[in-house]
């Protein structure tokens, strides 16, 4: 063997063969994941949480470029109120006014393509975006699981929990932006995960190619390892995270994590590839060129996502600058961006000092237990009514993780933490970062209002963590036979249980109506509600 067919195997690991049954089998999987998010989108036919708030900015800002106030006849608590007007078929509720919004427009924009697509009087419009983007992230979540794990098996295996995730499954069916920040987190991730594959190949390409012509590591030209290039997949993560970053600033973690991360990978291949001064060559050709790539990028991207304020003059603050003339070093900054800023600095206020008590609101702590879910939507149906065969139903939208996949996950975190710290595993550090960019952060708001269905934005990464800990029950291919059919039972007896605990949650997951008796079965935790 060739030295570099020896450090494309060191670098690379092993990577599934079965192509066409890899992709094939995550199309299906994410196909079947879609025919749970769009199976009767358009129920309820009214808004649901917090979609009050973003659908109908969705509205605006492809109306009038930015997010206006609704008319006073309708926010002053008229008959009838606005939320009902809006349902009712007539979206014609703005005055001219600009509302003071707290979230950048990305994910309200993605909102804003179904309503342009389907037409905002139809309730499946204000949530086309977001299904779409829900079933996109399953399909490639299976074929990140499937590289990093070089398992197909596995790659569906994630696929499919993500698809029977209650938290995932009911965040694609409501017009809010957290599917947005998932969704755009998850791409940044997965193109790193194609840049780690890329740069290991050119590595492996040009120090082996080194070492068969006779070269030496030792070499000057080797001694810090090879330059790897621009990384073009690291402009395709920045450009995602500037999107995740431009839907809520909550995904400038996730910038962070994964910007560290993609670096830790250069600097554990060249060590890998036998570089004798590699962390000096990681800080050198790779850290300097991650940061201005990832961070330059994202930054450039999420202006960009300013466009719409930007082109229009009535937008909130927009002449801020203009009836507030700068001085000194001030001048220098053109007006729009000053104006930008200080809307920024009005948003960073409100994000600090929120802290008005709510019956959902929960702590962090609780998150991975999914002990607090969030109601998104309740009514009571009595006998006759909405097809109530019985004295009391509930038709009800609660936000509720799959406890099989949190609770596991929960166990997996300390042998993630085991496994990269110790063991060097580079795919339970890849999951760690998603941890510590959608999670991690939220600890340091203990007195902020916050809320467990934030907790969406890292589902992928719980997932993966599941997985990591399926992967360790089925062993490697090289395992006694006896070994591997034990694995195999419990992995199958796990996902049935998952499948199984999906199913039982579905009625409270899509407001089906269910006898109180039933709804009540299912709400451990109702003494809360």
């Amino acid at each position: 063997m060739s030295e570099t067919d020896r450090l494309r195997a060191r670098l690379l690991g092993h990577r599934p063969t079965d192509t066409l049954y890899g992709w094939v089998g995550a199309v299906l999987v994410a196909v079947f994941g879609g025919v749970l998010r769009f199976w009767r989108l358009g129920r309820p036919e009214t808004l649901v949480f917090d979609e009050t708030y973003y659908v109908k900015q969705a509205w605006s800002l492809l109306t009038q470029g930015y997010e206006a106030k609704v008319l006073p006849k309708y926010a002053s608590g008229a008959t009838p109120k606005v939320d009902d007007v809006w349902a009712s078929g007539t979206p014609d509720v703005f005055g001219t006014q600009a509302d003071y919004v707290v979230h950048p427009p990305v994910g309200k924009w993605v909102i804003a393509v179904g309503e342009q697509l389907l037409g905002v009087q139809n309730p499946v419009s204000w949530r086309f975006g977001v299904a779409v983007l829900g079933t996109l992230s399953i399909l490639m979540l299976a074929l990140a699981a499937r590289r990093m794990f070089g398992s197909t098996v596995l790659g569906l295996s994630a696929g499919l929990l993500l698809a029977v995730d209650g938290q995932h499954l009911v965040h694609s069916r409501t017009g809010l932006l957290d599917m947005s920040v998932m969704f755009f987190a998850l791409g940044g991730f997965c193109a790193l995960l194609l840049d780690r594959d890329r740069s290991r190949e050119i590595l492996a390409r040009r120090v082996g190619g080194h070492l068969d012509a006779g070269g030496s590591l030792d070499a000057p030209m080797m001694r810090y390892g090879p330059w790897l290039g621009l990384h073009p997949w690291r402009f395709v993560a920045a450009l995602s995270l500037g999107l995740c970053i431009g839907t809520k600033w909550s995904g400038l973690y996730f910038l962070a994590a994964f910007g560290l991360m993609t670096v830790f990978w250069d600097m554990g291949a060249r060590r890998a590839a036998g570089v004798r001064r590699w962390w000096w060559g990681a800080m050198l050709f790779d850290a300097p060129q991650a940061a201005l790539t990832m961070v330059g990028t994202a930054l450039i991207t999420y202006l960009g996502t300013w466009a719409g304020w930007f082109a229009t003059s009535g937008g909130w603050n927009r002449q801020w600058a203009t009836n507030h003339p700068a001085t000194g070093l001030a001048t220098l900054v053109p007006d729009p961006l000053r104006s930008l800023w200080r809307y920024h600095a009005d948003m960073m206020s409100f994000h600090v000092k929120l802290s008005t008590p709510h019956d959902y609101q929960s702590n962090p702590w609780s998150w991975m237990l999914q002990s607090r879910p969030t109601s998104f939507y309740y009514l009571g149906p009595k006998l006759g009514d909405q097809g109530c065969a019985v004295a009391e139903c509930s038709k009800a939208i609660l936000d509720l993780g799959n406890p099989v996949i949190w609770w596991t996950a929960t166990l997996a975190l300390p042998v993630l933490l085991f496994m990269w710290a110790l063991a060097r595993d580079w795919r339970a550090g890849a999951i760690l970062a998603g941890f510590v960019g959608g999670y991690l952060p939220w600890f340091q708001y203990q007195e902020r209002t916050i809320f467990t269905f934030y907790s969406v934005a890292f589902v992928p990464w719980v997932v993966l963590a599941v997985v990591y800990l399926l992967s360790l029950v089925l062993g490697s291919a090289e395992a006694p036979p006896a070994r591997r059919r034990a694995g195999i039972v419990v992995w199958a007896a796990f996902m049935v249980l998952a499948i199984g605990m999906f199913a039982f949650f579905w009625p409270i997951y899509v407001a089906d109506v269910i006898p109180r008796v039933d709804w009540g079965h299912r709400m451990w935790f109702r003494s809360w509600i």
